[in-house]
């Protein structure tokens, strides 16, 4: 089972967008995926026509395994269940803080369902705290989105700098840049300067800025539903085709059945 975060620092930059779309695109390439949505304000639960959990609260999410897997929902998709958010998440770290070994206790509660799942997919909320170190310790891979701007741009550099001090691994980040204009100067720029300073860490992906992603809320289902040979749907394809050969080491066997 491989366990895939969107994440980012910073809100805005699409990190939901891409968490759902991967999410779709595993599922229909044949892999068992879990969209767990640990985002109090539940928006990937929503893309997914999927209603809030009132019963898995934030102490029964990492203590109670049969309420964690009670919770979980199936989709409209093939292969692709959600574990829906509530606003009962945004307690989350307080709880953590309580916690022994509290970076260890989501990979703990994540197992619950090894076995049932080829990879698990984590949403999660725009903020570094205790709930975020325990993902990236989590995480085999970490997606980050970055949008070509100067604010974006101190984000991701604040989040790198977290990875250092904290002793995780950089390698984990796979960055690409989202809501790309290529007539702004500033973005062409921008994303020079970091793939200089960062090299590998970001990926060659580039997700255009589209009102198909804007769509996605009001059709509410991944954009690769609807604008799959538009040019967010071919960006989305080929974020999953890197992110995949990133996770598989290499192989893209995954790709396979129903290529999405």
């Amino acid at each position: 089972m491989k366990i895939i975060a969107c994440y980012s620092n910073k809100g805005g930059v699409g990190k939901t967008a891409a968490a759902v779309n991967l999410a779709y695109a595993y599922a229909q390439s044949g892999a068992r995926t879990l969209l767990c949505d640990l985002d109090p304000q539940g928006a990937s639960s929503f893309y997914f026509r999927v209603k809030p959990s009132k019963k898995l609260k934030d102490t029964q999410f990492f203590e109670d395994v049969d309420r964690f897997t009670r919770a979980i929902r199936g989709s409209d998709y093939e292969n692709l269940d959600i574990l829906p958010a509530n606003l009962t998440f945004r307690d989350f770290d307080v709880f953590l803080s309580r916690m022994k070994n509290s970076r260890s206790r989501l990979k703990k509660a994540l197992k619950a369902v090894d076995g049932d799942y080829d990879v698990i997919i984590l949403d999660c909320p725009p903020n570094i705290s205790s709930l975020s170190e325990a993902v990236f310790k989590a995480a085999d891979r970490v997606v980050v989105p970055v949008i070509p701007t100067t604010l974006s741009e101190r984000s991701f550099e604040q989040l790198f700098a977290f990875f250092k001090e904290s002793g995780l691994k950089t390698a984990k980040l796979l960055t690409f840049f989202s809501m790309v204009q290529g007539r702004k100067t500033l973005h062409g720029e921008t994303m020079a300067r970091l793939r200089d300073s960062y090299g590998k860490l970001f990926l060659s992906t580039e997700l255009p800025f589209s009102t198909d992603v804007e769509k996605m809320g009001v059709y509410r289902e991944p954009a690769l539903c609807f604008a799959r040979t538009r040019p967010a749907g071919r960006a989305y394809l080929a974020l999953f085709d890197e992110v995949n050969a990133h996770v598989s080491g290499g192989k893209t066997a995954m790709r396979t059945k129903g290529s999405p």
